[in-house]
């Protein structure tokens, strides 16, 4: 099954051609998808009165992909907000409850940052994470070319199958070392994900930009670019049972666009989604 979501539902304008608060969004997002990324999770281990209101405001079926938080990642600067990684790591585990007792939890994605490379502290450090996380399904990410250099590529498969990692595929602009290529490996017969970055290149490493966040995933996928990928989305869906595709390019707000032409060109038609809000005719 091929599974296409958003990173998020709070900035796809193109969805909500009413007036929607930002309190009922969810609602509306989960008419048109049945996943999403819960971005949110990343900034701040959130409260489990968001994510149990986030689950009551979604189908029977709906599934969340919850980022990890930026302190399990290493992208905090500084101090983590708790007494230990080992407190953190509970304290987001207890967030999650509510995703797992509605069984509406996909699984948790590890985006490590483009200066987490391939040596041998970072590697502990992943099988440090997975142990933490116990029972919890959980995609991992890279942003650093080290993992999938030649001599290291089969390995870092090998270790992330050995150690029940969900492969996270990106397809993002190939730009040195703090970019990925594409890996198109299931590693289980469970689940895979795939996650649209855009191939904006010229904004991928402009860190220097005030608005580098807006201007790296500023891209619209052309009919081209999206027809071989969903041959790439067949292909992964003959080894794996599920596939999850989020689509991540919205700078432009074009993320949500993009996700219904591919859904269209795979002949998709998801049952069980949210009824639409009606407009006043």
């Amino acid at each position: 099954m091929i599974t296409i979501g958003l990173t998020g539902w709070g900035d796809h304008d193109s969805l909500y051609t009413a007036p929607v608060s930002p309190r009922d969004k969810l609602q509306e997002y989960a008419a048109h998808f049945p996943t999403v990324e819960v971005d949110s999770a990343f900034y701040a281990v959130q409260p489990q009165r968001n994510s149990m209101k986030w689950v009551s405001d979604t189908p029977e079926g709906f599934k969340f992909v919850v980022k990890a938080y930026q302190g399990m990642t290493g992208h905090q600067r500084g101090k983590i907000p708790f007494d230990s990684k080992e407190e953190m790591f509970l304290a987001f585990i207890d967030s999650l409850q509510p995703y797992i007792e509605d069984n509406k939890l996909a699984f948790v994605l590890f985006q490590f940052p483009p200066w987490f490379d391939c040596k041998k502290q970072n590697v502990q450090y992943l099988r440090w994470c997975k142990a933490q996380m116990g029972e919890v399904p959980c995609a991992l990410e890279f942003r650093h070319q080290s993992w999938f250099k030649t001599g290291f590529r089969d390995g870092t498969l090998q270790f992330m199958k050995e150690e029940g990692w969900i492969h996270s595929i990106c397809d993002e602009p190939q730009s040195g070392e703090g970019s990925i290529p594409v890996v198109l490996d299931t590693l289980d017969a469970d689940c895979v994900l795939v996650r649209f970055h855009g191939r904006n290149i010229h904004g991928w490493q402009k860190k220097t930009h005030d608005n580098w966040r807006e201007v790296r995933y500023l891209y619209r996928y052309n009919e081209a670019e999206l027809k071989e990928w969903a041959g790439y989305l067949k292909e992964l869906e003959k080894k794996t049972k599920n596939v999850y595709a989020l689509f991540n390019n919205n700078s432009g707000g074009d993320a949500a666009d993009n996700a219904k032409q591919m859904i269209e060109l795979l002949g998709i038609d998801y049952e069980g989604l949210a009824p639409r809000q009606l407009g006043l005719f």
